[in-house]
């Protein structure tokens, strides 16, 4: 890897006697992790057999390689995720109930691991402020099974409007300079400039600000980076307490390999030190930098814009009573153990709403919370994250499929099933895992696995 030369000379500066060190481990191979899912009903053994052991710091996580293609992973009973990326979540901590706001959130990785600390109680609003990004952070989210759980495709400045002192934790993963990765995704060097840090310091501060409008007082932000620069770290923990006096940082606990932050590389304030920073020189993972803060007593700034209201939007998202009359058809005949909340329809796609989210008409969602399907003419058809969202204890009509089976299932073919068993919908379900959905009719089992994650 050939690092730019005022790189190079930067952290020779800052660091000093363990520059060397440093820059030697930016040459070695980076880390590869997982977390296993604890909103599913088992342990996802073949894949935790084949890891290098569990990551000190974070009770569901490994190190190693995850196999995209498995029956662990396509069913979302693991997450591949970066190991130092995983005490983000960790020192987030949410509670089972609590309104949570992953306001970067692509590709999913914390957002997956938010929802799962939730118990998935509460609410979960994943944020991505770029569409295509936004579609990837979606798919994972569904894959997951959180059921509580929206996805925006909203700027910060835009999201403020809508949830006013709303959440009780907000993470900021900020979009950043990416030093810390750059030996997992060495692209990112080409990006880099002596001025790059500052310029994202720059977007980081309007992020920042609009999560402090957002925040309830007594609420957690945290912000982090996958980034060495101080002017995206330390500095930017120093602006936001010289910038908001209810602000207080709070001690994050360290494991063995984790460093203090640094007050030395901003304005000396002491209080910075309870920050936490991850050398790979230091630690088995990429560069981290993780800040967490407690808004005190007094109220953050409220957003001055008005939000112009649409008429008549509202309810044109409620489900209709035909709309509804079709979901409960299939609800009482396949699943008769899940209690849908508050339906909603964008197009002809049929979504759970959870109950904590406020009115959503003014909002750009991608996943307006758990899609349950889509409505056809005179039938309702059921969508594959209903399937991954379910205990297979909560469905009627269940079919056990071989891993062969699956296999069969994953390729997009139809199953010949024996036994007597009669016509309709079935979750299928292989080794513990749900799968998918298939349509029985008269011994063959339709395949609903969608065209385009077939493999």
């Amino acid at each position: 890897m050939q690092l730019p030369n005022a790189f190079i000379k930067k952290y020779q500066h800052l660091l000093g006697d363990e520059a060397p060190a440093f820059l030697a481990a930016l040459e070695k191979d980076s880390h590869s992790g997982f977390r296993v899912n604890p909103l599913k009903p088992g342990q996802p053994a073949a894949t935790i057999r084949q890891s290098e052991g569990p990551v000190p710091y974070v009770s569901n996580g490994y190190y190693g390689h995850v196999d995209g293609h498995s029956l662990d992973h396509v069913t979302g009973w693991v997450y591949s995720q970066e190991p130092s990326a995983m005490f983000v979540g960790e020192v987030v901590d949410p509670k089972p109930g609590e309104r949570v706001l992953d306001l970067c959130a692509a590709p999913g990785g914390k957002s997956t691991h938010l929802i799962a600390k939730m118990s998935d109680r509460g609410l979960l609003v994943s944020n991505e402020i770029f569409r295509n990004r936004a579609q990837v952070l979606a798919e994972n989210m569904e894959r997951w099974g959180g059921r509580h759980v929206v996805v925006a495709n909203e700027s910060p400045d835009q999201l403020e409007d809508q949830f006013p002192q709303f959440f009780d934790r907000i993470l900021v993963d900020a979009p950043c300079s990416g030093e810390g990765m750059f030996r997992k995704e060495p692209a990112g060097i080409e990006y880099w400039s002596e001025d790059y840090p500052a310029e994202c310091a720059n977007r980081q501060k309007k992020i920042l600000a609009s999560a402090m409008k957002m925040l309830k007082p007594g609420g957690t932000l945290v912000y982090s980076t996958c980034t060495f620069a101080p002017e995206e770290d330390e500095q930017m923990a120093a602006w936001l307490l010289e910038n908001y006096p209810g602000l207080t940082i709070q001690e994050i606990d360290k494991a063995p390999g984790m460093d203090d932050g640094r007050p030395q590389w901003a304005n000396g304030n002491p209080e910075l030190k309870k920050a936490v920073r991850l050398f790979p020189h230091h630690l088995k993972g990429e560069g981290h930098f993780i800040a967490k803060f407690i808004l005190e007593g007094g109220a953050p700034l409220r957003s001055t814009r008005t939000k112009k209201k649409k008429k008549g939007t509202r309810s044109k998202l409620a489900a209709t009573k035909d709309q509804q009359g079709l979901w409960q058809n299939f609800q009482g005949a396949v699943v008769p153990n899940y209690q849908a909340g508050r339906l909603v329809v964008f197009g002809d796609q049929l979504y759970d709403l959870p109950d904590q989210i406020p009115a959503i008409d003014q909002m750009s969602l991608v996943r307006p919370g758990l899609h349950l399907g889509t409505l056809k003419k005179n039938r309702f058809e059921p969508g594959l994250a209903l399937a991954l969202a379910l205990d297979p204890s909560e469905a009627s009509q269940v079919l056990e499929l071989d891993l062969e089976q699956w296999r069969t299932y994953v390729h997009g073919d139809t199953l010949p099933i024996k036994g007597t068993y009669q016509n309709g919908w079935y979750l299928l379900v292989c080794q513990g895992h749900t799968i998918g959905w298939g349509k029985l009719v008269n011994d063959t089992l339709k395949n609903f696995f969608p065209k385009g994650l077939r493999f």
